[in-house]
């Protein structure tokens, strides 16, 4: 499928289903997916992405606001292999963040288990670069609203540091809402930090079979 002029915000622009069977999730060896947005658009990574990749994550101020899983220094290897690692996902829950072309950042959800199954935790993080125009937040805006579309999700939450108030702002404005205070929630850079839930319950508000406490 191909567009013209700017692409609506969360918008599925390329969802090709060809090969699958009915009821068979997408994965991204078959699956040529993209979703849109007006500053990026969000796809599966591949491994002509791992040195865009490898350029932007190699920062220290991008390391300090992520698990220790992405390691610093970071290399192409690292890349390439973050990019092997979801060859196989079913379903679709993880992209590249790409401006002009470049793979510059990361952004996925890990799905729940068991009686959370219809929960997801959402994490990304965008190269140096590109912070402050708007586009990590049209990221967030558009997986979430993917995750509940698409995956029949209830709720998408995050748990950024303590100390990482550009997060709060991305968030906040991709309609998440703080939720309150983990305390003393993880170690990173060898202190010991808070952490921060916010979260998006678009999924369920509008469930007839949700509990609502008295």
């Amino acid at each position: 499928m191909s567009e013209t002029g700017p692409r609506p915000a969360g918008r599925i622009a390329d969802f090709d289903f060809d090969g699958l069977q009915a009821g068979e999730m997408p994965t991204s060896r078959i699956v040529r997916m993209e979703l849109a947005t007006t500053s990026c658009a969000l796809r599966p990574p591949g491994l002509g992405d791992a040195q865009s990749l490898a350029l932007q994550a190699n920062n220290r101020k991008v390391w300090l606001n992520l698990r220790d899983a992405l390691p610093h220094p970071y290399t192409v290897d690292d890349a390439r292999r973050w990019i092997d690692s979801l060859k196989e996902q079913n379903p679709v829950a993880h992209f590249a963040i790409v401006v002009d072309g470049l793979a510059v950042g990361g952004i996925g959800l890990t799905i729940g288990s068991d009686i959370q199954r219809k929960s997801a935790e959402i994490g990304y993080w965008l190269g140096e670069d590109y912070w402050g125009r708007g586009i990590a937040t049209d990221a967030v805006r558009c997986v979430s609203e993917y995750g509940f579309t698409e995956l029949d999700l209830l709720r998408i939450f995050a748990t950024p540091m303590s100390w990482n108030a550009r997060s709060f702002r991305v968030l906040e404005k991709a309609g998440f809402q703080r939720e309150g205070l983990l305390r003393s929630a993880c170690v990173k850079d060898d202190k010991v930090v808070d952490m921060v839930m916010y979260s998006n319950v678009t999924g369920a508000s509008d469930r007839s079979d949700r509990i609502v406490p008295d």
